[in-house]
């Protein structure tokens, strides 16, 4: 946990209603009494993060073992002024939610977010339940024990379950097994504090797009035994076709880190260093 690295006094932000997994990874890097701020929308919570007077910083998704990355969080965090100063992977656990005392005969329908329903489809395929989506997995849980409904369901996380005082009925209902998410945790810069025993990066960088010019920018990286552990292409708003590209890199030192970035400065241009941190653990959800 990053509790005794910086304080998070204010809250954190996160995307997402209580019981949410931002806010299941928020307590994995924080510890179980920290403080959330839902907010509706990504773009809510960079405002948020930004604002000294309402937040400490925030969690933020940016990337699924299956569903690939969040692009649009990618262009947020460009147009930022935060920092990365941490990052966890955390194991989703899809799991079906009753009030107290329902069975799993009773149930006529279940709610939830359109993504975890994708994730649970084989499950719920083999019921003849109505299938509902919701703006969010947490909400359903929520409004599931406000209604004290007692045929329907809901598929959020265990923190869920436990903040609304529902019965996990069915524990671990996703298909895949094997369901990362991976969150960013945000600081403003003026306060982001440097990490000690770093060993992973996050850039922005373009390049002149000349015939091999990524090549050689990527040969440079190598040699310098960093490992590439990521690299996203990305459009350059207003230009036609051509890209910058969003890399993660792995690395032993600080030192060595530099000693790479200056080796492909004469490839490069409109570099940014996202933030210098230490890589995560996967924790579970």
């Amino acid at each position: 946990m990053m509790k005794s690295i910086f304080e998070s006094e204010k809250g954190i932000a996160i995307q997402g209603y209580e019981g949410s997994f931002h806010q299941v990874a928020a307590q994995n890097m924080y510890g179980k009494q920290v403080t959330v701020i839902p907010c509706d929308t990504f773009r809510d919570l960079i405002r948020i993060a930004l604002d000294k007077s309402a937040s400490s910083g925030a969690i933020m998704a940016i990337e699924n073992s299956i569903a690939g990355s969040i692009l649009p969080n990618y262009n947020l965090l460009q147009k930022s002024k935060l920092k990365v100063v941490g990052e966890v992977y955390l194991s989703i656990s899809q799991n079906l939610l009753v009030n107290p005392g329902v069975r799993l005969e009773d149930i006529k329908e279940v709610h939830s977010h359109p993504m975890a329903i994708l994730q649970c489809l084989e499950y719920l395929e083999k019921t003849n339940w109505k299938i509902v989506e919701s703006d969010d997995t947490a909400l359903s849980a929520k409004q599931l024990h406000q209604h004290k409904g007692k045929h329907t369901a809901a598929i959020a996380s265990k923190l869920a379950a436990e903040l609304f005082e529902l019965d996990v009925i069915a524990p671990n209902i996703q298909t895949m097994k094997n369901n990362f998410t991976r969150f960013l945790v945000l600081q403003r810069e003026k306060e982001a504090v440097e990490i000690t025993n770093a060993n992973k990066a996050s850039v922005y960088f373009q390049t002149n797009h000349s015939k091999g010019i990524l090549a050689q920018v990527l040969t440079l990286i190598a040699s310098g035994g960093i490992n590439l552990s990521k690299l996203q292409s990305m459009p350059i708003p207003g230009s036609t076709f051509k890209y910058g590209f969003y890399a993660d890199l792995e690395f032993e030192n600080k030192q060595q880190f530099n000693k790479v970035m200056a080796s492909i400065e004469s490839l490069t241009n409109s570099v940014k260093i996202f933030g210098i941190y230490q890589k995560g653990k996967i924790v579970k959800g």
